[in-house]
Protein backbone atom coordinates (compact mmCIF):
# COMPACT_ATOMS: atom_id res chain seq x y z
CA UNK A 1 0.00 0.00 0.00
CA UNK A 2 3.26 2.09 0.06
CA UNK A 3 4.71 3.24 -3.23
CA UNK A 4 8.17 5.49 -3.61
CA UNK A 5 10.39 7.43 -6.01
CA UNK A 6 13.83 7.89 -5.83
CA UNK A 7 16.23 10.37 -7.94
CA UNK A 8 19.77 11.32 -7.59
CA UNK A 9 21.16 13.76 -10.49
CA UNK A 10 24.85 13.83 -11.03
CA UNK A 11 25.74 14.38 -14.54
CA UNK A 12 22.22 16.18 -15.66
CA UNK A 13 22.02 18.30 -12.53
CA UNK A 14 26.31 19.54 -12.98
CA UNK A 15 25.05 20.22 -16.52
CA UNK A 16 22.82 22.89 -15.45
CA UNK A 17 24.51 24.62 -13.36
CA UNK A 18 27.46 25.02 -15.27
CA UNK A 19 25.04 27.24 -17.52
CA UNK A 20 25.09 29.78 -14.70
CA UNK A 21 26.25 31.15 -11.61
CA UNK A 22 24.83 30.37 -8.21
CA UNK A 23 25.84 31.48 -4.84
CA UNK A 24 25.89 28.16 -2.52
CA UNK A 25 22.43 28.65 -0.80
CA UNK A 26 20.68 28.99 -4.37
CA UNK A 27 22.44 26.56 -5.87
CA UNK A 28 21.52 23.86 -2.74
CA UNK A 29 17.69 25.20 -3.03
CA UNK A 30 17.61 24.95 -6.78
CA UNK A 31 19.09 21.43 -7.13
CA UNK A 32 16.20 20.75 -4.31
CA UNK A 33 13.77 21.92 -6.81
CA UNK A 34 15.52 19.85 -9.92
CA UNK A 35 14.98 17.03 -7.88
CA UNK A 36 11.24 17.60 -6.31
CA UNK A 37 10.66 18.33 -10.35
CA UNK A 38 11.79 14.89 -11.83
CA UNK A 39 10.40 13.00 -8.38
CA UNK A 40 6.61 14.84 -8.70
CA UNK A 41 7.02 14.25 -12.79
CA UNK A 42 7.23 10.28 -12.16
CA UNK A 43 4.10 10.16 -9.82
CA UNK A 44 2.28 11.17 -12.98
CA UNK A 45 1.10 9.24 -15.83
CA UNK A 46 1.11 11.51 -18.78
CA UNK A 47 3.24 13.50 -21.52
CA UNK A 48 4.01 17.12 -21.30
CA UNK A 49 5.67 19.36 -18.89
CA UNK A 50 5.66 19.73 -14.85
CA UNK A 51 6.80 23.16 -14.03
CA UNK A 52 7.93 23.50 -10.26
CA UNK A 53 7.48 27.40 -9.47
CA UNK A 54 8.36 28.77 -6.47
CA UNK A 55 7.81 32.28 -5.59
CA UNK A 56 8.64 34.47 -2.50
CA UNK A 57 9.61 37.84 -0.70
CA UNK A 58 13.10 37.04 0.37
CA UNK A 59 16.93 36.50 -1.04
CA UNK A 60 15.16 34.10 -3.79
CA UNK A 61 12.15 35.85 -5.99
CA UNK A 62 11.91 33.34 -8.12
CA UNK A 63 12.82 29.73 -8.43
CA UNK A 64 11.30 27.66 -11.66
CA UNK A 65 12.09 23.96 -12.00
CA UNK A 66 10.80 21.93 -14.98
CA UNK A 67 10.86 18.65 -16.46
CA UNK A 68 9.14 16.82 -18.99
CA UNK A 69 7.65 13.17 -19.13
CA UNK A 70 10.55 11.85 -20.38
CA UNK A 71 12.92 13.59 -17.79
CA UNK A 72 14.27 16.25 -19.93
CA UNK A 73 14.98 19.15 -16.85
CA UNK A 74 15.67 22.59 -16.96
CA UNK A 75 15.90 25.30 -14.38
CA UNK A 76 16.50 28.54 -13.36
CA UNK A 77 16.85 31.05 -10.19
CA UNK A 78 16.23 34.71 -9.37
CA UNK A 79 18.25 36.21 -7.07
CA UNK A 80 19.37 39.61 -4.71
CA UNK A 81 22.87 39.05 -4.29
CA UNK A 82 23.68 41.28 -1.29
CA UNK A 83 20.50 39.46 0.46
CA UNK A 84 22.02 36.17 -0.99
CA UNK A 85 25.52 36.85 0.68
CA UNK A 86 24.50 38.27 4.02
CA UNK A 87 22.74 34.32 4.66
CA UNK A 88 25.85 32.93 3.09
CA UNK A 89 28.08 34.30 5.88
CA UNK A 90 25.63 33.58 8.84
CA UNK A 91 26.20 30.21 10.30
CA UNK A 92 22.19 29.27 10.78
CA UNK A 93 20.04 26.37 10.63
CA UNK A 94 19.27 24.89 7.88
CA UNK A 95 15.34 25.74 8.46
CA UNK A 96 15.96 29.70 9.19
CA UNK A 97 18.60 29.47 5.94
CA UNK A 98 15.17 28.64 3.59
CA UNK A 99 12.90 31.71 5.62
CA UNK A 100 15.88 33.78 4.71
CA UNK A 101 15.98 32.82 1.16
CA UNK A 102 12.02 32.27 0.20
CA UNK A 103 10.85 34.80 2.98
CA UNK A 104 8.10 34.26 4.84
CA UNK A 105 4.94 35.05 2.56
CA UNK A 106 4.94 33.03 -1.09
CA UNK A 107 3.65 30.07 -2.44
CA UNK A 108 4.87 26.73 -4.38
CA UNK A 109 2.53 26.23 -7.55
CA UNK A 110 3.05 22.84 -9.50
CA UNK A 111 1.78 23.30 -13.35
CA UNK A 112 0.73 19.94 -15.27
CA UNK A 113 0.59 20.57 -18.78
CA UNK A 114 -0.16 17.78 -20.79
CA UNK A 115 0.32 17.09 -24.43
CA UNK A 116 -2.34 14.85 -26.05
CA UNK A 117 -5.43 16.70 -24.50
CA UNK A 118 -3.84 20.12 -24.75
CA UNK A 119 -5.06 20.07 -20.93
CA UNK A 120 -3.18 22.64 -18.15
CA UNK A 121 -3.87 22.02 -14.37
CA UNK A 122 -2.33 23.95 -11.92
CA UNK A 123 -1.93 23.43 -7.97
CA UNK A 124 -1.05 26.25 -5.77
CA UNK A 125 0.11 26.21 -1.97
CA UNK A 126 1.30 28.60 0.66
CA UNK A 127 5.32 27.83 1.24
CA UNK A 128 4.94 26.06 4.42
CA UNK A 129 7.53 24.99 7.36
CA UNK A 130 11.28 24.92 7.06
CA UNK A 131 11.83 23.81 4.13
CA UNK A 132 10.64 22.80 0.17
CA UNK A 133 9.83 19.11 1.31
CA UNK A 134 7.16 20.62 3.55
CA UNK A 135 5.90 22.56 1.58
CA UNK A 136 5.31 19.93 -1.23
CA UNK A 137 4.36 17.87 1.31
CA UNK A 138 1.39 20.38 2.07
CA UNK A 139 0.61 20.67 -1.47
CA UNK A 140 0.25 16.83 -1.75
CA UNK A 141 -2.03 16.86 1.19
CA UNK A 142 -4.17 19.70 -0.46
CA UNK A 143 -4.10 18.96 -3.89
CA UNK A 144 -3.51 15.53 -4.69
CA UNK A 145 -5.04 14.37 -1.19
CA UNK A 146 -2.61 11.80 -0.80
CA UNK A 147 -0.66 11.58 2.67
CA UNK A 148 2.84 12.11 1.17
CA UNK A 149 6.36 12.55 3.10
CA UNK A 150 9.05 13.76 0.76
CA UNK A 151 13.07 14.01 1.53
CA UNK A 152 15.30 16.45 -0.72
CA UNK A 153 19.16 17.18 -1.02
CA UNK A 154 21.38 18.68 -2.33
CA UNK A 155 25.30 20.07 -3.36
CA UNK A 156 27.54 21.52 -6.16
CA UNK A 157 27.84 17.76 -7.36
CA UNK A 158 24.41 16.12 -7.12
CA UNK A 159 20.73 16.41 -6.08
CA UNK A 160 19.17 13.81 -4.31
CA UNK A 161 15.16 13.20 -3.63
CA UNK A 162 12.95 10.25 -1.92
CA UNK A 163 9.18 10.27 -2.13
CA UNK A 164 7.09 8.01 -0.69
CA UNK A 165 3.34 7.87 -0.67
CA UNK A 166 0.23 6.05 0.63
CA UNK A 167 -1.74 4.67 -1.80
CA UNK A 168 -5.72 3.53 -0.84
CA UNK A 169 -5.79 0.07 -0.18
CA UNK A 170 -8.38 -2.45 -1.84
CA UNK A 171 -12.11 -2.54 -0.23
CA UNK A 172 -11.15 -5.69 1.95
CA UNK A 173 -8.25 -5.13 3.51
CA UNK A 174 -7.12 -4.66 7.12
CA UNK A 175 -6.99 -0.67 8.02
CA UNK A 176 -4.74 -1.27 10.86
CA UNK A 177 -2.20 -3.17 8.80
CA UNK A 178 -1.63 -0.67 6.44
CA UNK A 179 -1.99 2.48 8.74
CA UNK A 180 1.43 0.33 10.59
CA UNK A 181 3.37 -0.16 7.07
CA UNK A 182 2.42 3.68 6.38
CA UNK A 183 4.15 4.42 9.47
CA UNK A 184 7.11 2.35 9.49
CA UNK A 185 7.50 4.23 5.86
CA UNK A 186 7.14 7.63 7.38
CA UNK A 187 9.72 6.25 10.47
CA UNK A 188 12.02 4.74 7.52
CA UNK A 189 12.31 8.14 5.21
CA UNK A 190 12.94 10.18 8.69
CA UNK A 191 15.52 8.32 9.46
CA UNK A 192 17.80 9.13 6.19
CA UNK A 193 20.01 12.20 6.17
CA UNK A 194 20.89 14.67 3.67
CA UNK A 195 24.52 12.71 3.51
CA UNK A 196 22.90 9.44 2.92
CA UNK A 197 20.42 10.87 -0.35
CA UNK A 198 23.68 12.64 -2.03
CA UNK A 199 26.28 9.36 -1.26
CA UNK A 200 24.28 6.04 -0.86
CA UNK A 201 22.99 4.14 -3.61
CA UNK A 202 19.45 3.49 -3.87
CA UNK A 203 19.61 -0.09 -2.75
CA UNK A 204 21.66 0.91 0.30
CA UNK A 205 18.91 3.76 1.31
CA UNK A 206 16.07 0.84 1.02
CA UNK A 207 17.69 -1.34 3.30
CA UNK A 208 18.82 1.56 6.15
CA UNK A 209 15.15 3.44 6.13
CA UNK A 210 12.83 0.24 5.20
CA UNK A 211 14.64 -3.01 5.80
CA UNK A 212 11.30 -4.43 7.84
CA UNK A 213 8.69 -4.09 4.68
CA UNK A 214 8.96 -6.30 1.48
CA UNK A 215 10.22 -4.28 -1.27
CA UNK A 216 10.36 -4.59 -5.03
CA UNK A 217 12.92 -1.88 -6.80
CA UNK A 218 11.65 -1.31 -10.68
CA UNK A 219 13.84 -0.14 -13.00
CA UNK A 220 15.25 3.35 -13.36
CA UNK A 221 15.25 5.88 -16.21
CA UNK A 222 17.47 8.40 -16.83
CA UNK A 223 17.42 12.05 -16.51
CA UNK A 224 18.99 14.92 -18.84
CA UNK A 225 19.24 18.73 -18.61
CA UNK A 226 17.76 19.79 -22.34
CA UNK A 227 18.02 23.90 -22.45
CA UNK A 228 15.29 24.67 -24.74
CA UNK A 229 16.73 27.70 -26.02
CA UNK A 230 17.51 28.07 -30.20
CA UNK A 231 18.94 30.90 -32.26
CA UNK A 232 15.42 31.74 -33.05
CA UNK A 233 14.35 32.49 -29.70
CA UNK A 234 17.08 34.27 -29.06
CA UNK A 235 16.27 36.22 -32.00
CA UNK A 236 13.28 37.05 -31.25
CA UNK A 237 14.17 38.12 -27.55
CA UNK A 238 16.44 40.46 -29.05
CA UNK A 239 14.43 42.07 -31.17
CA UNK A 240 11.60 42.51 -28.34
CA UNK A 241 14.32 44.14 -26.91
CA UNK A 242 14.86 46.58 -29.21
CA UNK A 243 18.17 48.18 -30.82
CA UNK A 244 18.75 50.81 -27.92
CA UNK A 245 19.18 47.85 -25.54
CA UNK A 246 21.14 45.53 -27.61
CA UNK A 247 23.53 47.66 -28.83
CA UNK A 248 27.40 47.10 -27.33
Amino acid sequence: PVRGHWVRLDSAWRELCAHSEYPLPVRELLGQAVAASVLLAATLKFRGTLTLQLQGDGAVSLLVAQCTHDFRLRAVARFEESAVAAIASAPQRDARIFRQLVGRSGQVAVTIEADERSARYQGIVPLSGGSLADSLEAYFATSEQLPTRVILAADSKCGAGVLVQKLPGPSNADESELEATWNDAQRGIESLSATDLLECPVEELLERGFAAQDLRLFRGAPVHFQCRCSPGRVAGLLRALGADLVRP
